[in-house]
């Protein structure tokens, strides 16, 4: 196995996206915009676009090409909400903010819809929902209080009986579940792609192979340093998420970069189609350590969880994923693995994304705990809005808390995974 960051175009997504390449060029020269955007994922393209269409003209740097990172090479689920459950954000956040927040987090996917409608995004969306499995009959429950809470709410879920899950997905091994209609699937890359051409159609600026080498405060504002460019910027949204070692000090520090490994098959035949994952819906488990899979929009099976901890793949894991989709979908496995890769994605030690502004004129938007589509979505709006008409972020703004333990992230995570796996062989929900 080689580097995590190498893994790019062994992604599904980028042999199968109907949107094609932006080639956008590298900055070159010196450049002002009111509104600089560092990253060119679903954070920074989705800001930059509602930005363009409120009448401002942003200018997005994008360090490789849009879609390089986490939003080119995810498992391509749209699923709304948090990690954490409407009562417990009402909990934390109180009534006011707590109702705010879930109702931005549970539109979520609405969001991403629409913007694939509105825009003519060609990504394959398919709007079938989300099944959340119980892997065991002590995660049940769990699962089965976070549907009523929904439910509560007005969402149309359905609870799942262990009959009715191996029915729509084509495996007997989990124990019930729910299904939440508003979630789906498309394919990621395609969709950031799509993204960057509504932006730049709406008047945003776009650059690619343009790495921010450097940010400093100048007077009122702000410079960035490309390779071969200067932006001084008003104001500065940094959108890298899991990619932006060195730029801020102390934000690399403040999130857990995780790999998150994907394997998917050769397409399979009809028959396995219309039985296994069929019509576009989408699951994950309840495992800590948990595996997330769908059918592709071309016939294949993929599968993914967490990976290794660090920039190298680790191909016992890889194997491990790969001997997971033989257990649960035996069928499929026997066609092969056509593919395999692997992206960086953010961990919060809260569970939350995170919303940072650490000096005037400067915000950070980071960590969605592998649900960045929808979240990416929704929070790019909200801070698109922030900047435009100084509308008050529903989501709250936190310092930057580097972790003090960071240096040593690897053999303390590499630990926690090790217990989460034990958790998981007995039976505990996450």
């Amino acid at each position: 196995m080689g580097r995590s960051a190498d893994s790019f175009d062994r992604a599904l997504w980028w042999g199968a996206s109907d949107e094609p390449a932006l080639a956008a060029p590298p900055l070159r020269g010196t450049t002002d915009t009111d509104v600089a955007i560092v990253g060119g994922g679903f954070t920074g393209l989705v800001t930059a676009l509602h930005l363009a269409e409120a009448g401002l003209a942003p200018l997005v740097l994008e360090a490789r090409h849009v879609g390089f990172g986490a939003s080119g090479r995810n498992g391509g689920q749209v699923i709304p909400g948090l990690k954490y459950d409407p009562e417990a954000l009402l909990q934390k956040f109180g009534p006011d903010r707590g109702r705010a927040l879930i109702d931005l987090v549970g539109g979520a996917a609405d969001g991403v819809f629409d913007l694939i409608e509105r825009h003519r995004i060609r990504c394959a969306p398919r709007r079938a929902g989300w099944i959340q499995a119980a892997h065991s009959e002590r995660a049940l429950p769990a699962v089965l209080n976070r549907a009523r809470q929904w439910q509560e709410r007005g969402v149309g879920v359905s609870i799942l009986s262990r009959d009715e899950i191996a029915a729509r997905t084509g495996t007997s091994l989990y124990h019930g579940g729910w299904h939440d209609p508003r979630a789906g699937g498309l394919n990621p890359l395609a969709y950031a792609r799509g993204l960057g051409r509504a932006a730049i159609a709406a008047g945003a600026h776009l650059f690619e192979e343009s790495p921010a080498l450097s940010l400093i405060r100048k007077g009122a504002g702000w410079e960035i340093r490309t390779p071969e460019g200067l932006v001084r910027a008003n104001r500065v949204l940094i959108a890298t998420n899991a990619y932006g070692e060195g730029l801020l000090p102390g934000l690399a520090q403040s999130i857990l970069p995780v790999q998150s490994m994907l394997v998917a098959t050769a397409p399979l035949p009809e028959d396995l189609r219309a039985r296994l994952m069929p019509g576009g819906v989408v699951l994950s488990e309840t495992r800590k350590l948990a595996f997330y899979m769908r059918q592709s929009d071309d016939g294949r099976l993929v599968l993914g969880g967490r990976g290794a901890v660090g920039p190298m793949e680790d191909g016992r894991l890889m194997a491990a994923l790969e001997a997971g989709l033989a257990r649960i979908f035996p069928e499929a496995a026997r066609f092969g693995i056509a593919q395999r890769w692997s992206g960086q994605l953010a961990l919060t030690l809260d569970g939350l994304p995170h919303l940072h502004a650490p000096e005037p004129g400067l915000q950070v938007l980071l960590g969605y705990n592998g649900r960045g589509i929808a979240l990416a979505t929704a929070l790019g709006r909200m801070v698109a809005n922030h900047l435009a008409s100084g509308e008050e972020p529903v989501f709250p703004v936190t310092p930057i808390r580097p972790l003090a333990w960071h240096r040593l992230r690897e053999p303390v995570m590499n630990a926690g995974i090790r217990w989460y796996w034990l958790k998981d062989r007995m039976g505990f929900a996450s």
